[in-house]
């Protein structure tokens, strides 16, 4: 059975060229931000988080690794709806400074979403998670037990 997992290479090259257009036009620190965080018609662009996506073919285990720095499993939603798994939450700005002053802000923060398109076959009791020093693991079957290649020996 093959996977049928993306790879995204421009994972973030909408953020790049917004980034470098903002820099190149002059625009002050606070428009960038502003722009980062929502589109031109005011609504709000979801983040992505980073995912790291490993097949273990012999223990028959896909493990997902996403990035959430900060988070506590609390601001972190998993969800399963028609054969796909969607990673979603919200993190916050820290409120331990004021909104004058900053000089570089580099850190992201807003809503996220990451999906997965699972396996045929994987049940919600086989998907297991885990978040432990900002580093959200999902785990599940790379195939369920009907669909696994079986070996027919030749009598």
């Amino acid at each position: 059975m093959s996977s049928v997992f993306y790879y995204e290479p421009f994972y973030d090259f909408d953020r790049f060229l917004d980034d470098a257009l903002s820099t190149r036009l002059g625009s002050s620190n606070d428009n960038t931000i502003a722009r980062r965080d929502s589109s031109e018609s005011g609504a709000v662009r979801n983040l992505k988080p980073r995912m790291d996506l490993h097949e273990d073919t012999d223990k028959n285990i896909v493990t997902a690794s996403f990035e959430l720095p900060g988070l506590k499993k609390e601001d972190v939603n998993i969800d399963v709806h028609n054969n796909r798994l969607t990673v979603s939450g919200e993190s916050s700005i820290s409120s331990d400074h004021d909104e004058k002053g900053w000089a570089v802000r580099e850190r992201r923060y807003g809503k996220f979403s990451r999906t997965l398109t699972l396996p045929q076959g994987v049940k919600d009791d086989q998907i297991k998670a885990h978040l432990d020093n900002g580093v959200l693991t999902v785990t599940f079957p790379k195939a369920s037990p009907e669909q696994a290649t079986k070996k027919i020996t030749v009598s």
